[in-house]
């Protein structure tokens, strides 16, 4: 017989995540046109931060990356876009339509200052990564302890 431990917390991060969206689109407000498919969505995002970076990742799949808008200010990054449904289906065919459409908006403040000029953004299978440096003023920096004689 294996023994699992038990932590009661394990799922809190899960809940806070899914809590923390639901708020996102209440106080967002649906915006677009529910009747063809489109409202506003929020796509899910992860962020990791490392010794010298901190990377966002994003699932945006089936947009255009030239679709969208990523920009730091403030110490605040922000993802804009928006996902089209197919102009070339008619949408009175339907039977079911789950995916979301329309625009979406993300907005994270940055837990350190990065370095503007070094940020980059690569696209790929429908994930969008954002590596932002850390400015040098925000990295750790070890200091030295020089040994005196008593």
């Amino acid at each position: 017989m294996n023994f699992v431990r038990w932590t009661p917390f394990s799922e809190v991060g899960l809940l806070q995540n899914q809590m923390n969206r639901l708020f996102e689109t209440a106080l967002q407000g649906r915006s677009g046109d529910s009747t063809n498919g489109t409202t506003a969505w929020i796509p899910a995002a992860d962020i990791y931060e490392s010794e010298n970076e901190l990377l966002v990742t994003l699932d945006l799949p089936g947009i255009d990356p030239k679709m969208v808008d990523v920009r730091v200010e403030n110490n605040v990054l922000t993802i804009r876009g928006e996902r089209k449904l197919d102009g070339k289906q008619n949408t009175e065919n339907f039977h079911r339509v789950e995916r979301s459409y329309g625009p979406f908006g993300r907005a994270f403040t940055l837990s350190t200052a990065v370095d503007a000029e070094k940020i980059h953004a690569t696209y790929k299978a429908g994930v969008l990564s954002i590596a932002l440096p850390k400015a040098e003023t925000a990295k750790p920096k070890r200091i030295q302890i020089a040994a005196t004689a008593m």
